[in-house]
C-alpha cells in the first residue's frame, strides 16, 4: 500500500509531466491552479487523470474547495 508520501510523489510527478512543468518547482502545499496556471478545466482533466493513474473515484463533493497537492493526495489515498 503507497503511503501519504508516495501518493503526493505520485502526484506531483504526474502534474509535472503533463502541465511540462519542472518537477522540482512543485511542492505539496502549491496551489495547483496558481502553479500551474491552470483552469478549472484543466483541472478536471488532471483529476481524471488522476483517478486513471490510481484506480479510485472521487466525488464531487470530496474535491471541491481543493486546490492544493496534498489535500488532493489526501483525498486519493482516503480511497485507496
Amino acid at each position: 500500500m503507497r503511503t501519504l508520501e508516495q501518493t503526493v510523489d505520485e502526484i506531483l510527478d504526474l502534474a509535472a509531466t503533463h502541465f511540462k512543468v519542472p518537477r522540482e518547482e512543485l511542492a505539496p502545499e502549491d496551489d495547483f491552479f496558481k502553479k500551474l496556471g491552470i483552469d478549472s478545466l484543466q483541472a478536471l482533466e488532471m483529476l481524471t487523470r488522476l483517478e486513471n493513474h490510481f484506480n479510485v473515484e472521487l466525488p464531487d463533493y470530496e474535491i471541491q474547495g481543493v486546490s492544493d497537492f496534498r489535500t488532493l493526495a489526501d483525498r486519493i489515498q482516503a480511497r485507496l
